[in-house]
């Protein structure tokens, strides 16, 4: 409280000097019993929205309305961000995604309303009395999620609390009440209810957080996956090609969490949604590609290329931007093009391939690539790992020869044209993808050569077929 009592008193005391009560709730509250910090802060008030809008003109840095019709008003004062939201009171249609709502009277009334007993706790202000009603240091102090009232009744007020409970255990590393566990088992369907977009808000922050596992094993036991990521519970029948008697569930999830730990080596803001999602579903594609042949021998032909397409139907049903859908669903088809390497027996051309259709996914790629090496056995664990090593080493070589990042033909569409005396259309095209073949097969040749080559290409086509 220390660090925030700037910023909240002097808020604390506005409100209680126009005759308000204003409290600081949820989450904050609890990040402050558990030592974590945050620049975002959450109030409950008996001030109406308009009002809420009056006393904060002239001190907030900046003030916004967005919320303004679900009775929160946001600002910024200094490095914080705060939303103040008028006492709520929600009553529930069982067939609605929406709640409707309605203002209450009193802090009680709206800390009842609360999905968990650890984000029901408040601290007045500007007094700083602590306000506890239904035992949520106790949870805190536990390390539990448990709600307010009956787990029933809450989750079927507002069943995306099921997946808020699981994105908790996530992030927090709590153990969800019992009562929790069978309520969230009994009315798993009803989280069909919420809109995809909610969904995949909750399953990014949990995807995201430090310990995703306890998350996405609570999601499968519960049934809750069923409904809003099949394609992960379906994996636990499945054993993996290597026949080591784990499933595939167990290994992608395996994966996922060595993903995590290969994160920084993207030099990018953690954590990375995009790469620990592929780690994630990427044999999503083995259930339907899962053969039985020769006796007990099992196979998953084509799995990389099956997963990337339900990846991208699956993300596309959840409202994932096209920029994360293509970004997953490219990771996932190319997640098993390293297993042909070897110890080393690609050509340079099969390199620059391999950085060309990676693209600008490459350092993801090779996050990917190396967590998918699960194997308990530590001499092939080496070799996989020395293989990659041998890899990236011969990439940033050719890189520094040949700018693979940006890697073009030795002449352009005007240098074609001109040398072949043609004009623009579909036989420019097919000689510049002659040309980038070339270039990907035998590496930079300059202008000379390259036309050369072209010339003799272009005279073995049939002038009256056009190839």
């Amino acid at each position: 409280m220390l660090k925030i009592a700037p910023v909240v008193d002097e808020l604390g005391a506005r409100f209680a000097a126009a005759g308000h009560e204003i409290a600081l709730v949820g989450g904050p509250v609890r990040d402050i019993l558990l030592g974590r910090g945050s620049k975002d802060l959450d109030f409950a008030t008996s001030a109406r929205p308009d009002a809420v809008e009056r006393l904060l003109a002239g001190w907030a840095d900046h003030v916004w309305d967005i919320g303004k019709a679900f009775g929160t008003i946001g600002c910024q004062k200094d490095d914080w961000v705060l939303e103040i939201t008028t006492y709520r009171s929600e009553s529930y249609d069982p067939t609605s995604r929406k709640p409707e709502v309605a203002y209450g009277d009193s802090l009680q009334g709206d800390l009842a309303r609360r999905d968990f007993a650890m984000n029901a706790m408040a601290v007045m202000l500007p007094s700083h009395q602590f306000v506890d009603l239904y035992g949520g240091l106790e949870d805190v102090a536990n390390k539990v999620i448990r709600t307010p009232g009956s787990p029933e009744d809450s989750f079927s007020d507002d069943p995306l609390r099921m997946m808020r409970a699981a994105r908790f255990a996530a992030q927090l590393g709590f153990t969800p009440d019992p009562a929790v566990v069978t309520a969230m088992k009994e009315m798993a369907e009803r989280i069909t209810i919420v809109s995809a977009e909610r969904v995949r808000d909750e399953l990014i922050k949990l995807v995201c957080a430090p310990y995703p596992r306890i998350g996405l094993d609570l999601l499968v036991s519960t049934g809750i996956a069923d409904h809003v990521l099949p394609e992960l519970p379906a994996l636990r029948l499945e054993l993996d090609e290597h026949h080591r008697h784990k499933d595939v569930y167990e290994h992608s999830l395996t994966v996922l969490e060595q993903a995590i730990d290969l994160e920084p080596r993207l030099g990018v803001e953690l954590p990375d949604f995009v790469v620990r999602f592929a780690a994630l579903i990427h044999d999503i594609g083995k259930p339907k590609t899962r053969r039985f042949e020769d006796g007990n021998k099992v196979t998953f032909h084509h799995h990389d290329v099956v997963g990337a397409k339900l990846a991208k139907k699956r993300m596309k049903a959840l409202r994932f931007s096209n920029e994360q859908i293509d970004q997953v669903g490219k990771l996932v088809e190319l997640h098993l093009r390293f297993h042909g390497y070897g110890t080393g027996e690609w050509t340079d051309s099969a390199v620059r391939r391999y950085v060309r259709d990676a693209g600008d996914l490459l350092s993801r790629l090779h996050v990917l690539t190396r967590a998918d090496s699960t194997t308990r056995n530590r001499r092939k664990a080496e070799a996989l790992r020395t293989a990659y090593d041998d890899l990236e080493k011969r990439i940033e070589r050719l890189q520094e020869q040949e700018e693979l990042d940006s890697i073009r033909p030795d002449l352009d569409g005007n240098q074609i044209m001109q040398l072949l005396g043609i004009a623009a259309g579909r036989e420019v095209g097919e000689a510049y993808k002659f040309l980038m073949e070339l270039r990907m097969d035998e590496g930079p040749l300059g202008e000379e050569v390259a036309g050369q080559k072209l010339l003799e290409w272009w005279s073995t086509r049939s002038p009256a077929t056009g190839s």
